[in-house]
């Protein structure tokens, strides 16, 4: 109740800087304020011509140069401010905070990405893993949300990093993959998306996506592809699969005099769609670094994050104050102009 009440006494209410923070609920009834004190300059023009000053001898106590003569003004001023707050407060000063609340329902994805001695081919500049590696990048910098684990793998697989969304170290972690992580040669696909399956089984996200990345077939591990994408499939995952690279001849270092050598390049890209069908998701063929990141792109588009968001607007009036201030104006007004003050200054 103090509190309260030393709230109205604050004399910060009556600051221009607390005027501006202020939304008007009716800010046309402020006009009313220049109206009000141009009425009254009015009536004092049109008492004056009506009743012109004669010169009086009047006692010393109320000569024109004694100041105790303005104290008539008072019930006057009284009267005006009391006006202009009441003006005020119809005006409805008032404040509004709004708070939001946003949340994302997240998205797991594992990114399964062959490294492979196939992926040292220079049809994508300056190799086909170092181009990946730099749109993945780029993927991960894009999402908001989201978490994401990495899978690599050759002749076999190997989870380098676990489904979070501490996007610099995904970014730290796949700027340092390189050919010499895996020993066993060859391509296992379905070793691949068995890991990435693992990763993702338990997670509790409604969407769960997989983005298989590769240039060439299955020849490695003990897991069929397929029934390694049934499994997925059966679990609620998308599989993604891209196919890097170029059938046909494609460069691959120099030879003793400085030209480009020409080594030949395989896709199974039958295998790749039949694994993207089978988890209904999409097949997509990157035949250049450009085309590379369009397809990360789309897929980005895909499967979007949602983000929920709830709104509070909390609006708190103010024109209890200026209302109690234009009573307390008036009552004093009311005692004052009939009071005293007529009577000291006609003595």
């Amino acid at each position: 109740m103090i509190e309260q009440l030393s709230d109205f006494f604050r004399l910060s209410w009556f600051s221009l800087d607390t005027f501006r923070s202020f939304e008007w609920e009716n800010p046309l009834l402020l006009h009313l304020i220049w109206v009000i004190l141009l009425l009254m300059l009015l009536r004092k023009a049109v008492k004056f011509l009506k009743n012109p000053v004669l010169e009086l001898s009047l006692p010393k106590k109320v000569a024109q140069n004694n100041p105790w003569t303005y104290l008539r003004l008072i019930p006057s001023f009284l009267f005006f401010f009391s006006l202009v707050f009441i003006i005020i407060a119809l005006a409805r000063p008032q404040r509004t905070n709004e708070r939001v609340e946003q949340y994302t329902e997240g998205i797991d994805i594992m990114l399964v990405m062959d490294i492979s001695e196939s992926m040292d081919l220079q049809d994508f500049s300056p190799n086909r893993l170092e181009a990946a590696k730099q749109t993945a990048i780029d993927f991960i910098q894009g999402r908001l949300g989201d978490r994401i684990g990495i899978v690599v793998f050759a002749g076999e697989a190997f989870s380098l990093a676990p489904l979070t969304n501490d996007y610099k170290l995904l970014t730290e972690l796949i700027s340092e993959i390189s050919f010499n992580i895996m020993e066993a040669k060859g391509t296992a696909i379905g070793s691949a998306i068995a890991a990435g399956t693992n990763r993702l089984k338990d997670a509790e996200s409604v969407s769960k996506v997989m983005i298989l990345l590769s240039d060439g077939e299955s020849n490695a591990g003990n897991v069929d592809p397929l029934f390694a994408a049934q499994l997925a499939s059966a679990l609620g995952i998308k599989i993604y699969t891209i196919a890097v690279g170029k059938d046909g001849m494609v460069p691959y270092g120099t030879d003793f005099f400085g030209r480009p050598q020409m080594v030949e390049s395989y896709l199974d890209e039958t295998n790749l769609r039949e694994i993207a069908n089978l988890t209904q998701a999409e097949f997509f063929r990157a035949s250049d670094g450009n085309a590379l990141q369009a397809i990360f792109d789309r897929i980005d588009q895909l499967e979007k994050s949602e983000i929920m968001e709830n709104r509070y607007r909390e609006t708190t009036d103010y024109y209890r104050v200026y209302l109690f201030w234009g009573m307390v104006f008036f009552l004093l007004w009311l005692i004052l102009k009939s009071s005293f003050l007529n009577n000291f200054l006609l003595d």
